[in-house]
């Protein structure tokens, strides 16, 4: 039997992070493209931030129809040899649209496979060696973060530096929380069978 969920931030309610989210406005539009298989996932940061933000949208699936279209420019935030630093973009008299593809690093790939829209939008990327804050899981490679990391540095890139730090307080219980269940855990099964 599973445990209740909130129905916000989508964590047991005993380890609901909800108090903690802040509720941000932000001149950039941040639409993150959320591959299906990352959405039930115990660690979903860019719930996280998505619910603490609000000019920020959420997409599930796949295949996403085009949202490049508009009075917004719209930028894919995502690193690739055509990928132009962010800090171009800082300053600009007109806001833009992020688009942040969610996933693994192959599944992140397999969504801009899967739409060539995407694809095809200007690339712009974080700078290079950043540290992830996010000690559960390995990086792929050096300087990569976790959505929710890599939404908030953008964030302070383009508009005021720090001002979006206040997104990773969940970011930073969640972490903490999980390491402190698998020390829980560990502890338990050292142990099992008493003495």
């Amino acid at each position: 039997m599973s445990r209740p969920r909130c129905s916000r931030c989508q964590r047991p309610l005993s380890l609901c992070l909800c108090a903690l989210i802040p509720s941000l406005d932000s001149r950039t539009q941040v639409l993150v493209l959320q591959h299906a298989s990352e959405a039930s996932h115990a660690l979903n940061t860019a719930r996280l931030a998505v619910l603490g933000l609000r000019n920020a949208q959420l997409r599930v699936g796949e295949n996403f129809t085009d949202e490049s279209s508009g009075d917004v420019p719209s930028y894919l935030l995502f690193p690739g040899e055509e990928a132009v630093p962010l800090s171009t973009l800082a300053g600009a008299d007109r806001p833009i649209r992020l688009i942040v593809p969610d996933g693994t690093w192959r599944k992140a790939r397999k969504i801009l496979h899967i739409n060539p829209w995407l694809a095809a939008l200007p690339r712009v990327a974080l700078p290079e060696g950043l540290a992830s804050r996010y000690r559960l899981r390995k990086a792929p490679m050096p300087g990569a973060l976790s959505t929710i990391e890599a939404i908030v540095t953008a964030l302070n890139i383009l508009e005021r530096p720090a001002e979006f730090d206040e997104l990773l307080r969940p970011f930073d219980a969640l972490i903490e929380g999980q390491i402190d269940a698998m020390g829980a855990l560990t502890y338990q099964r050292n142990h099992a069978g008493g003495a």
